[in-house]
């Protein structure tokens, strides 16, 4: 018996048939199959179909099924659905397959289908103490896959081009520093040219949704996540309201293309920032946090600057209307902007950075080379002020000539323009006050006299543009002082850092592809959940990640890039607008460091959402990594090699994970959060947490299954990668659908190994093997599965020979 839910009356099911698996046999022997219409099975008098059975071929028929309709909870007689005795005995795990597109997702709405496409759906029916459980497990593809590096690789391109512009606009520089800027604008247009191909490539292609993990070493798809798909459990269950469960499955974010010979990311930039600082490169060395400080003032610059003027502009139009309250908005809006932009431009990065142009300009190249005899009487003072600039200085050398006061002058006229805007708008607004007094109580000669205040927008007019003309040169001061920091990074890291910055690009790309997906199926499921939706923007959302890479060769690599990919996921903010047509799909805006993705909802369901979102406020991401190796490669690593990289990463994401509770402990309540059948307490579970990890015990999956239940308690978005998210994926999510069945739907025990393998042998992680590698078996073999833990073996008949 298949059970399944009806769809629309057009809808077509697909059911196929096999011969019991012998104890002798690991294979099952396929008998038939057959199709109907849901119309066809609603439309008969008995809501009964006899089919036939025939092979694939449709020639042979080979037997007859029956197809019956069942109301859900009840059994075929009407009765309540309770267990018996011996219904326990029969095996009651079975399945149905939904092909078509339009019954595969049960919340068939244009938010899903704009995200999810060719969806699989698998449906069972379980015994949990005295009822049925109906379990829906469906898999999709996802749109974003393509489309969020695609979105990426535009921003990439448009950074890069800005910077080189900023790199011209420089100005003049002596010899030395010119020569540097030419190779870097030489770098960053490679660059440039690489990534419009790559993207002119993946535009070229259509069709499938998402990159198989036959295709992970492939050059023009080396932007896109391996095997993204969505994993998703709906529960029915008679006594209790319905749950949905996600889980999105992605390959480990890696730069397979580049290989993993030296190394991933974690290793790599470790070495490279130490070779800049101990080597002498021809040029001043600044720190990555300076270098990041410089790309947040330039970024800054870019927003502020616009909307200053914008604001000033509607301050003047204000004025020209003589409206109070518009004039009262409008000096709000410039004052909260102009000192946004006085406050990041008063760092002492810029006033360096300053003085290190200064020194790079010809005048005073020339000027140290053209007094030789002041060298030989003052040596300490050539020491001091004008170091010979082809070698490489910690610090910027102060010079005596520089006058750092024009620094200060130039941002202090800013503040000093905007005050003396606000006091004459101050004025202007207690005349108008005194004019409007004077109409209700004062004689006719008094309003005569009141309205003699002149024009107000002749009188601010030569104020704003002061305060532009002084904001102007801040910003050209400030840009080129930036620039001149950005210019030393990328001249101290050629070449070997613009390799390491396109590495970095890449496995970027494919991790925020997959943060979006879960990202937005997490909201698009939750826009109901009040309470959900004020943790969102008070404290954020936790993206927990569970890693099943080995310690051992290649795959050590590949963890080094994924965790720096994930960590670089917390430079990502979130903002949902009201969608202004059909078109759904997120939009990316900003820059490498700070990237905003704004998610469209339909204006209905934007207008529910709380003011907070609605009016555009940020929304972090707390990007969480939890690694445990579970194959026989990781047994090697921790009898023979060292498994101290997993270990560090699994304690420093501890730490970040516990901040984050400390932040929703100290903002929210913890009555806010789901509630769940288990009644164990979040502070026990992470006491748990730490003493799995300080125990460091071998192949502790314990680790994974406590930190996926906390994200669940968390109301985090859950994601799980191995190398492909093919075989060791597909085991760990299998896994983690039974064990919530078993403790939050009290599936039965004894019914718990029997899940797991139908869900394995029939459900939707062996159709995702066949789309990775054209069968339909997991890509194990019997010596492997011994070194496996228990629960992370498939059942026999089901794994064998295959690429991965």
């Amino acid at each position: 018996m298949a059970c399944f839910r009806c769809g629309a009356s057009d809808e077509r099911y697909n059911t196929r048939r096999y011969q019991p698996k012998k104890k002798t046999c690991r294979k099952r022997s396929f008998l038939g199959c057959t199709t109907f219409k849901v119309g066809d099975l609603l439309k008969s008098e008995e809501q009964k179909l006899t089919l036939s059975l025939r092979t694939l071929d449709g020639g042979k028929e080979v037997g007859i099924i029956e197809v019956s309709r069942m109301t859900m909870g009840e059994t075929e007689d009407g009765v309540t659905d309770n267990v018996t005795k011996e219904a326990q005995e029969q095996k009651c795990v079975l399945d149905c397959e939904c092909p078509s597109p339009g019954n595969a997702l049960e919340n068939n709405s244009p938010l899903f289908n704009a995200v999810f496409k060719n969806p699989i759906s698998k449906v069972y029916r379980f015994p949990a103490a005295d009822k049925w459980l109906y379990v829906r497990e469906q898999m999709a593809e996802s749109i974003l896959s393509f489309h969020i590096p695609k979105e990426l690789i535009s921003l990439f391109i448009k950074e890069d081009t800005s910077r080189i512009q900023e790199l011209k606009e420089l100005g003049e520089l002596s010899p030395h520093w010119d020569h540097l800027r030419q190779s870097a604008i030489s770098q960053y247009e490679q660059i440039v040219i690489a990534y419009q191909e790559t993207l002119a490539e993946l535009n070229k292609l259509t069709g499938s949704y998402f990159k198989p993990s036959c295709s992970r070493g492939e050059k023009t798809l080396e932007f896109i996540p391996v095997n993204l798909h969505l994993q998703r459990m709906h529960v029915h269950s008679p006594k209790r309201k319905d749950a949905v469960y996600d889980v999105i499955t992605v390959g480990a974010p890696a730069a397979h293309f580049q290989g993993f010979k030296s190394g991933g990311l974690r290793r790599l930039l470790s070495r490279y920032e130490a070779e800049k600082r101990n080597t002498g490169y021809q040029c001043i060395y600044y720190s990555t946090e300076h270098t990041e400080k410089a790309k947040e003032v330039l970024s800054s610059i870019n927003q502020l600057q616009p909307l200053i003027s914008s604001h000033a502009d509607l301050l003047l139009h204000s004025a020209q209307q003589q409206s109070s309250d518009s004039l009262k908005e409008s000096l709000k809006m410039l004052s909260e902007k102009t000192e946004e932009f006085v406050h990041a431009f008063k760092d002492q990065l810029v006033r360096s950075a300053l003085l290190a142009l200064y020194t790079a300009r010809p005048s005073c190249a020339n000027r140290r080379t053209s007094e030789p005899s002041n060298s030989e009487e003052k040596p300490e003072v050539q020491q001091t002020n004008c170091p010979p600039p082809v070698t490489r200085q910690d610090s910027i050398p102060h010079h005596s000539e520089y006058n750092e006061e024009e620094w200060d002058r130039a941002w202090a006229n800013v503040a000093m323009s905007l005050n003396c805007i606000i006091q004459l708008s101050d004025r202007l607004l207690e005349q108008d006050g005194h004019s409007k007094q004077s109409e209700t109580e004062g004689s006719v000669a008094d309003v005569i006299t009141s309205h003699n205040t002149g024009d107000w927008h002749e009188q601010l007019y030569p104020l704003v543009v002061t305060l532009k003309e002084c904001i102007e040169e801040v910003v050209e001061r400030a840009k080129k002082s930036m620039t001149f920091v950005l210019l030393q990074e990328a001249a101290c890291g050629l070449p070997q850092g613009v390799v390491l910055n396109q590495r970095r690009d890449m496995v970027f790309s494919q991790a925020l592809a997959g943060l979006v997906c879960g990202f937005i199926i997490k909201l698009y499921t939750s826009l109901q959940d009040q309470l959900f939706l004020l943790q969102l923007h008070t404290v954020g959302i936790v993206a927990q990640y569970e890693g099943l890479l080995s310690m051992y060769s290649d795959e050590i690599g590949m963890l080094e890039d994924m965790a720096v990919g994930i960590s670089d996921l917390k430079k990502v903010t979130f903002r949902v607008v009201e969608a202004t047509s059909d078109d759904l799909h997120p939009v990316l805006t900003g820059r490498r460091e700070c990237c905003t993705v704004e998610v469209k909802v339909p204006t209905q369901m934007f207008e529910q959402l709380p003011e907070e979102i609605k009016g555009g406020k940020l929304m972090k991401v707390y990007p969480i990594l939890f690694n445990v190796g579970i194959n026989e490669q990781q047994t090697l690593a921790e009898r023979f090699g060292n498994i101290s990289l997993q270990e560090s990463i699994n304690l420093e994401n501890l730490e970040l994970l516990q901040q984050y509770y400390k932040s929703f402990t100290e903002k929210l309540s913890p009555d806010s959060l789901p509630q769940f059948q288990t009644a164990t307490d979040l502070k026990e579970m992470f006491e748990n947490l730490q003493q799995n990890i300080d125990a460091k015990k071998k192949k502790n999956v314990e680790i994974l299954w406590l930190a996926a239940a906390i994200c669940r308690r968390l109301n985090g978005i859950r994601f799980t990668c191995c190398k492909s998210a093919k075989d060791r994926t597909s085991m760990s999510v299998t896994l983690e659908q039974c064990t919530i069945l078993r403790d939050e739907h009290e599936l039965h025990k004894d019914f718990f190994i029997r899940a797991l393998d139908c869900m394995r042998r029939e459900g939707c992680r062996i159709e995702n093997a066949q789309k990775n590698a054209k069968c339909r078996k997991y890509a194990f073999n019997m010596i492997q599965l011994m070194a496996f833990p228990k629960y992370y073996r498939p059942p026999e008949g089901t794994y064998g020979k295959s690429d991965t």
